[in-house]
């Protein structure tokens, strides 16, 4: 190796020292940043602690070769001195500390049965100032990468979560069932963020408080409720029996619209609502001598608001097949008008379609897939005869 001229010599330790400074100042950066510090503060767990291992070791490297490169430098500066000349063989030294390989790493054992009779028995590992510096320009991107990655996960769910938890405190905090289990999915997301964030994608961290903000968004009404319930005990009451009433109106409804349809109407066996509603009846003068029982007020809404369409629901069954019939009825009417307006009122065959259709429609309980079929073959009939399309 060519020794270094002395202003070469100052020239490249400026510039290793330029380098060490800018390593040191990076390495530094590293150690305060805050997935660095997160890391530190809650041990990761899951696919974290799977990704930080050999991130881990990198970055233990990275510290070693600092270490190394200070030592080269710092031997190279000892040789050079501050003398105004160097002898050949300082000049050769120093050229070998900035440009050879003269630290030694490691020494790994050698086989027997891979050695030669005369040859060595371990294997010698030298760095040098130029491939230590290669081998951290080629560690850091990973590292730096991951702790990006944690730390912007881990923003994401707080800075999402923090006015969340706020609307939480807010509206009265864990109340009810439901608000707990909104609380207990914040403490979900925060304790995923902080021990095993790169578990969690950002569409997926997205979607679940986008679930959070929902359920908290109903559940604050669910609160405001709760909250006028109780400021108005005895006007919240008078509510809840309002609706108990109309729930017994429609229980008494619907009986009647499925009495009318197994009249008039063949049909196969139509729901029949559970009538709750004395019992419904007792637990609410049982509610109604506990002021202050929001909660229990509230639940006991709920299953009147679920009987309720349910009962609704029945209704509108059996009113659907009435509201059929008169349909074809009525449709059957119209199609006569028709037939009258076109000339063809008195045909044979038309007069008989349509006392087959007014019969099926004269019985009870009536055939209403009969009906359709005799209404639509009286309309296609009046086409056939009219030379008209139906």
């Amino acid at each position: 190796m060519q020794p270094l001229t002395l202003a070469e010599i100052d020239r490249e330790l400026a510039d290793r020292a330029a380098e060490l400074d800018a390593i040191t100042a990076t390495l530094l950066e590293l150690d305060k940043h805050a997935g660095h510090t997160l890391l530190r503060r809650f041990p990761p767990s899951g696919v974290t602690e799977q990704r930080w291992v050999p991130v881990r070791e990198a970055l233990a490297l990275m510290w070693e070769d600092f270490g190394r490169l200070r030592t080269m430098l710092d031997s190279a500066r000892t040789v050079r001195g501050g003398r105004s000349r160097l002898d050949d063989d300082e000049r050769a030294e120093v050229t070998r500390l900035l440009r050879g390989r003269p630290y030694e790493v490691s020494r790994t054992p050698i086989p027997l049965a891979q050695r030669s009779l005369t040859g060595p028995s371990e294997q010698v590992l030298f760095v040098g100032l130029a491939d230590t510096v290669d081998r951290m320009r080629s560690t850091f991107p990973a590292i730096a990468e991951f702790l990006d990655a944690v730390e912007a996960v881990n923003n994401r769910i707080l800075s999402r979560l923090a006015p969340l938890q706020e609307k939480l405190d807010k509206a009265g905090g864990p109340g009810t069932v439901a608000s707990a289990a909104i609380a207990d999915g914040i403490a979900e997301l925060l304790s995923n963020s902080a021990t095993d964030p790169l578990a969690l994608t950002m569409p997926e961290i997205d979607a679940r408080i986008a679930e959070l903000s929902d359920k908290l968004r109903r559940e604050s009404a669910v609160l405001a409720e709760l909250g006028a319930m109780v400021g108005d005990w005895v006007g919240a009451v008078a509510e809840t029996r309002t609706r108990l009433d109309v729930l017994r109106e429609a229980h008494q409804r619907a009986a009647r619209a499925r009495a009318e349809v197994e009249r008039k109407i063949l049909a196969g066996p139509l729901p029949v609502p559970t009538d709750d509603t004395a019992a419904l009846g007792t637990r609410l003068d049982a509610v109604a001598a506990e002021p202050g029982a929001g909660v229990a007020l509230l639940e006991l809404r709920g299953r009147i608001s679920t009987a309720t369409a349910e009962v609704d629901t029945a209704d509108q069954l059996a009113q659907g097949l009435l509201d059929r019939r008169i349909e074809l009825r009525g449709r059957l009417a119209a199609y006569q008008a028709k037939a009258a307006r076109l000339g063809v009122s008195e045909d044979r065959d038309l007069l008989a379609a349509a006392r087959i259709a007014g019969g099926l429609l004269a019985r009870k309980p009536c055939d209403l897939a009969a009906i359709t079929r005799a209404v639509a073959d009286y309309q296609q009939l009046i086409g056939e005869k009219t030379g008209r399309r139906p």
